[in-house]
């Protein structure tokens, strides 16, 4: 597995992709067919979530091995601050580094339903504090990028202060939220370059699969969906399938105008599914005769 310093030292854009742990031994074997059909994008790596709380820690681990030996796909790993000791977060990377894992992104995490933020009483209290501890264990190290603000930020200028240190503990990319407004995300960058922070920021992006899913994630992540996608939501709130329609054209729309901007690469959130991420990538990329980007 090559370190994300590798990754995004080369050729560009770099795709990635995002999976997380199926709670059945039915949405194992889901996750295992997807995955394999995406491995045929040949993705520079792929990461594994961890659950509200950490809650799926053991799980995830033990996929990370699994994607990586079954399907040769280099997998990174979530690692939160949030329901995990310090203890418990050196454990997780002896056994990664064991794995030949050489890749986290450091997370602040959310909370089990229905709890406040707060980091556990033997633990790290922010992401900068894991993104030291990770390089000094020799992991390269990604973390997380608001284009929108994080929901628990003071304001603008605090979330890219805290954004500030944790590149400078050592963080060497920056994995965006969702947004559906490249807008916010051309800001993003405009903002955290003038605050002095130059590691390569990738978009997040995530397909939609219906009207109701994605307004749901929007509101948990304090994103926004621009006037003109949610009209367009609106005469699908009834139909997944034509929502999924919507998602691929929306998603593909925005990574062209990305792509003229200069995008590092592209971080898919699958949510487990293959269709979507496999269009949009095909229309990005594949176009005959376009020869104005690079397949990872």
């Amino acid at each position: 597995m090559r370190p994300l310093e590798d990754i995004y030292a080369g050729p560009r854009p770099v795709v990635s992709i995002e999976f997380w742990p199926p709670k059945t031994e039915r949405g194992e074997a889901s996750l295992f067919r997807e995955a394999a059909l995406l491995a045929e994008l040949n993705p520079a790596f792929c990461s594994m979530t961890y659950g509200a709380g950490g809650s799926t820690r053991e799980r995830t681990v033990d996929l990370v091995e699994a994607v990586h030996g079954k399907l040769g796909l280099d997998v990174m790993c979530h690692l939160t601050v949030v329901g995990q000791s310090r203890a418990e977060v050196r454990s997780v990377l002896t056994r990664l580094r064991a794995a030949g894992v050489p890749n986290i992104i450091a997370l602040g995490g959310d909370p089990p339903p229905g709890e406040d933020w707060a980091p556990h009483p033997d633990g790290f209290t922010y992401a900068n504090e894991l993104v030291t501890e990770a390089r000094a264990d020799g992991f390269s190290v990604a973390v997380a990028g608001f284009p929108e603000v994080h929901p628990r930020a003071e304001s603008r200028e605090s979330d890219l202060r805290y954004l500030k240190a944790k590149v400078d503990a050592g963080a060497c990319a920056v994995i965006t939220q969702l947004f559906y407004d490249n807008a916010d995300y051309f800001r993003f960058v405009e903002d955290a370059r003038r605050a002095g922070i130059e590691a390569p920021i990738v978009p997040g992006v995530l397909p939609i699969q219906s009207a109701a899913q994605i307004r749901r994630f929007t509101a948990l992540c304090g994103a926004r969906i621009p006037d003109r996608l949610a009209r367009a939501l609106d005469t699908v709130a009834d139909d997944d399938a034509a929502a999924v329609r919507l998602g691929i054209d929306y998603a593909t729309e925005q990574g062209e105008e990305l792509l003229r901007f200069g995008v590092p690469g592209f971080h898919f959130y699958s949510l487990n599914k293959s269709r979507s991420v496999l269009e949009i990538h095909r229309r990005l990329f594949d176009t005959p005769g376009d020869t104005s980007t690079q397949h990872i």
